[in-house]
This record gives structure tokens, C-alpha cells and sequence, in this order.
């Protein structure tokens, strides 16, 4: 699961890299990501799929779900992959799996075919210490043993682009993650494995971070954040699964990969 985000702003492409990895989703897809209602429209009428059907790559709560969903089933949009959460299965009670948990239910609605992906913790969450590790400062984190089955972002685009273009997925939800669990202080030592240098790490508490987050995000959802980064985790939420293999024949990049590959964010 991505850390929150304002941010509404997308677009509309066709055959193009998205948001959650670099993997390329061939000409049939006429949407992906935050798309507005109206680029929806315009993508799969002015550019129609060579395909016999037009699909999207939606990503929950980045923009306004009811309105998109009804542009695209006017435009001809036949199928949704929707990347939803984890935590509408394993923390259905907190208010950003309840919103997430809502679209899903907006899209099973809407008349058109639909795969849910509901991954776990992203790698890139990592970017959050990039301004403090260029600065040779002391990263902190809250709950700095609990180890999470982190995925990478790629490896959720690998997993859409299967779900988009080949037959079987059709009213399935899949729940992914990376491939091994990974603490916040073993992300830290992987990123400054990648720098060949050392990154000092501390842990803080809850309260601590708490007061950080909240002046970013909100006080619920730091909260919730906080609950499923180590304050409330559970079995189903600590689970490694092999779905990433399972359905793209690769197996799932491990922190270390996202590390090397984004290292220039931390120089």
C-alpha cells in the first residue's frame, strides 16, 4: 500500500510505462492510473483499441472513483484493474481500507469486468527518508523490527499488465506482496549498502512519528498508517505470498532490486 496521497492529477495514455513500474501495457489498454472522467472518454473514443475490448488501470483514491467508473463503462471501457490495498482484508476497520474497500464495491457495481489488486507495503514508501539520508542525517523510524513482506512498485505493474491482457482474471482480487518480509531498519541497511555508506538509523516511537505524519497526512490517517506499519499487524498482514510469481512466471523483486534501482533519490 502506497503512503497517502492529495495528489488527483493523472492522464490518460495508451501503451505506456504507469505509475507503479515500468512494465509496458500494450496499445488494448486505453487508460491507466488517475485518469480524469473526460480524458477517459476522449482516450477510448478517439483512440480506439485494436483489441475487441477497451480496458483500464485504475488506481484507488486518486481522484473521484463514481464519475470515472461511469465515463469509462459510456466510453466502451469492457474491463477495470483496480490496485485497491491489502488492508481492506486485513484491516478492514480503518477509514483508508474502508475508503479503498469502497471503490472496490463501486467498480464490482459498474457493470464492467474487474480484477482487484490489493498489494502490500510499497518499496518506494522508502522515498520518504531520501531528503534526510542526502543529508547525511539520522534516519527514524517507529517499529523498526516489525518485518513486512515489502513489494516493488514494478512488480505490481507486472502483475496488472497479466490481469489486462490475458484471459482468467476476470472478478478476481489478489492479494500481493514482495518476497520476503524486510524491517525498516533492514531498508535502511539496504539503501546504504547501495551508497556504500553508512546510514545512520534510530528508532522513535509512535507519538513521535505520529506528530510527523499527522502535519502531513492527517491525524487518521497517521493512525492507520502507523497500525499497519507495526502498531496493529496481524498474520494475514505479515503473510508472504507467492501471487506475483504465480501469475507472471517472474518472481517478485526483492527490496535490495528497488534499492540499487533508485539509489540516485538517495545520493
Amino acid at each position: 500500500m502506497p503512503l497517502p496521497s492529495g495528489s488527483s492529477a493523472g492522464g490518460v495514455k495508451r501503451g505506456a510505462e504507469g505509475d507503479t513500474g515500468r512494465t509496458e501495457i500494450p496499445g488494448a489498454v486505453c487508460g491507466y492510473g488517475t485518469a480524469r472522467p473526460e480524458e477517459c472518454r476522449h482516450s477510448c473514443r478517439s483512440q480506439p483499441a485494436p483489441g475487441p475490448a477497451c480496458s483500464l488501470f485504475l488506481v484507488s483514491r486518486l481522484g473521484e472513483a463514481a464519475d470515472l467508473l461511469a465515463a469509462a463503462r459510456q466510453a466502451g471501457v469492457k474491463h477495470v484493474v483496480l490496485v485497491s490495498s491489502i488492508a481492506v482484508q486485513t484491516h478492514p476497520h480503518l477509514g483508508l481500507a474502508g475508503e479503498n474497500l469502497a471503490v472496490e464495491q463501486l467498480l464490482k457495481a459498474s457493470g464492467m469486468a474487474w480484477t482487484i489488486l490489493r498489494p502490500t507495503q510499497f518499496a518506494s514508501n522508502a522515498l520518504m527518508w531520501a531528503a534526510c539520508i542526502r543529508a547525511h542525517k539520522t534516519v527514524h523510524a517507529p517499529y523498526a523490527e516489525t518485518a513486512l513482506p515489502t513489494i516493488h512498485p514494478a512488480d505490481i505493474a507486472s502483475v496488472a499488465r497479466v490481469a489486462l491482457t490475458e484471459p482468467g482474471h476476470h472478478g478476481c482480487a489478489y492479494a500481493l506482496t514482495g518476497p520476503e518480509p524486510v524491517t525498516a531498519r533492514q531498508q535502511v541497511e539496504a539503501i546504504a549498502a547501495t551508497l556504500g555508506r553508512k546510514v545512520p538509523f534510530a528508532e522513535f516511537s509512535r507519538r513521535q512519528a505520529r506528530e510527523q505524519m499527522a502535519a502531513v497526512f492527517g491525524p487518521d490517517a497517521a493512525d492507520a498508517v502507523l497500525d499497519v506499519t507495526g502498531g496493529d499487524v496481524n498474520h494475514e498482514l505479515l503473510m508472504v505470498r507467492d501471487t506475483v510469481v504465480q501469475l507472471t512466471g517472474t518472481p517478485a523483486r526483492p527490496f535490495q532490486q528497488w534499492a540499487s534501482e533508485n539509489a540516485d533519490a538517495f545520493r
